[in-house]
């Protein structure tokens, strides 16, 4: 008798989930679990306090449906809130595993904690499938070592990659065998999932999910993306699939899917071509993440340059309050402290303000932005910052914004700015110098 386990992270479906479907055909018994990773919920070294009420919520959101999608298939969605090695080990030696499933993950933890599995227990064959991207390795013209250094060589190798038709979900899975282990539950609705956030519209989920991509794609709203996505606000000016893709309740191949059938019904122009270009950045963050590993959080990137900025405590809560000198600066901050989102051209203006206004280490922004956001993905969230940073992948060596123009081109009449009362602010960005810090009574 064989058994196995499904090790579920941000991948949290049954459509289009190749690792399902091996496990329904490779074994008898089947234990599928999340694990609540701990790190997320204290506070980090960039004064960070964790995961967000609205990441959270979002997340909570996603396993309640994953756990429904799971019952209907004869299945229980299990929960750890002990990390991923840990709460494997627990299992991996209470009960005969034969098998564990996994999609690819390019964070470095993540790596790292199926690196040691596997050491581990040698003896459990590992089944690595690729549900995070558009393409797997060996579709790939390049090995992903030699990883394209820009964005633009690696868009020309890849951009004519034929797909295959997304995976419908398997209709049966195997039984769960009896095991008992007192830190691996079944997963329970919480109350913060099922309260509606009033400031949110996104709610976590596959069903939430399909119904956005049917929703989006009913629309001429395709044939109009390039020229709308760098709006500050507004539900249709982008396609805001980002925070399920991140949850991985929809797939990039079934987004693709759904744009090649759009285009084939509507027509393709310039825009339904950037929604497609906006994929292949992410899938470009999601190898760069492999490939680059613990590089994608030094302070010098991938550059191997000095560490550039430093940490103003006071500045930066400043910044991530919205209590900056920049109004455009603070109503995109505010924005995101209410919403958990913010709108690409945003994320770049808060970024720059960030880095080159204020003199701060680019990583407390990244991490900050790990916290708040429900697209939150680790490859494009750090990836962006290094290259706005210029350590990363942008060979003009960062991005520095004039906020002055950003405004007037983005927000000409201030209707963004004082939506989100971004002309509020305290005018004295630094109230500490050296003359007012304690003296040390030893020196």
């Amino acid at each position: 008798m064989k058994l196995g386990v499904v090790w579920f992270g941000d991948d949290l479906r049954c459509a289009d989930q190749e690792l399902l479907w091996r496990a329904a055909q490779e074994v008898d018994h089947l234990v599928c679990l999340f694990c609540d990773e701990p790190h997320s919920q204290r506070p980090s070294r960039y004064a960070t306090q964790g995961m967000s009420q609205h990441r959270r919520r979002f997340l909570q959101q996603g396993l309640d449906d994953m756990a429904a999608q799971l019952q209907q298939r004869g299945q229980t969605l299990y929960v750890s809130a002990l990390d991923a090695f840990t709460s494997l080990s627990l299992l991996l030696n209470a009960v005969p595993i034969s098998h564990l499933y996994r999609n690819h993950h390019g964070g470095w933890d993540e790596q790292m904690a199926l690196k040691r599995i596997k050491a581990a227990f040698p003896d459990v064959t590992v089944r690595l499938d690729y549900g995070l991207s558009l393409f797997k390795p060996n579709q790939l013209p390049f090995d992903v070592a030699d990883l394209p250094v820009s964005f633009s060589k690696f868009r020309r190798l890849v951009e004519k990659i034929e797909l295959g038709i997304p995976l419908p979900a398997v209709s049966t899975l195997p039984p769960v065998p009896t095991f008992d282990i007192q830190q691996i539950q079944p997963w329970h609705s919480t109350s913060l999932s099922r309260t509606l956030d009033e400031n949110s519209p996104f709610a976590g989920g596959e069903q939430a999910a399909m119904d956005q991509l049917s929703d989006y794609f009913s629309t001429d709203l395709p044939l109009h993306y390039k020229e709308t996505r760098n709006e500050l606000d507004g539900w249709e000016n982008s396609t805001k699939f980002s925070p399920w893709l991140a949850q991985g309740s929809v797939s990039p191949r079934q987004i693709k899917a759904s744009l090649d059938v759009y285009e084939r019904d509507h027509g393709a122009n310039e825009s339904t071509y950037w929604i497609y270009f906006e994929l292949l950045w992410r899938e470009y963050f999601h190898w760069y993440a492999t490939r680059y590993g613990k590089q994608l959080f030094l302070p010098g990137g991938l550059s191997n340059r000095p560490a550039q900025g430093s940490y103003y405590a006071e500045r930066f809560r400043k910044w991530s309050q919205g209590n900056t000198p920049y109004p455009i600066v603070n109503a995109c901050m505010k924005q995101l402290n209410a919403t958990g989102f913010m709108s690409n051209r945003g994320r770049q203006i808060v970024a720059s303000c960030l880095i080159y206004e204020f003199g701060i280490d680019w990583r407390y922004g990244a991490a900050y932005f790990e916290e708040q956001l429900v697209d939150y993905d680790v490859g494009s969230n750090w990836g962006n910052w290094q290259y706005i940073a210029g350590v990363g992948a942008d060979p003009r060596g960062g991005r520095r914004f004039n906020l002055k123009k950003q405004t007037e081109q983005y927000d000409p009449k201030q209707r963004f700015i004082k939506k989100w009362q971004g002309q509020q602010f305290d005018a004295q960005l630094d109230s500490v110098d050296a003359a007012d810090w304690p003296i040390n009574p030893r020196s």
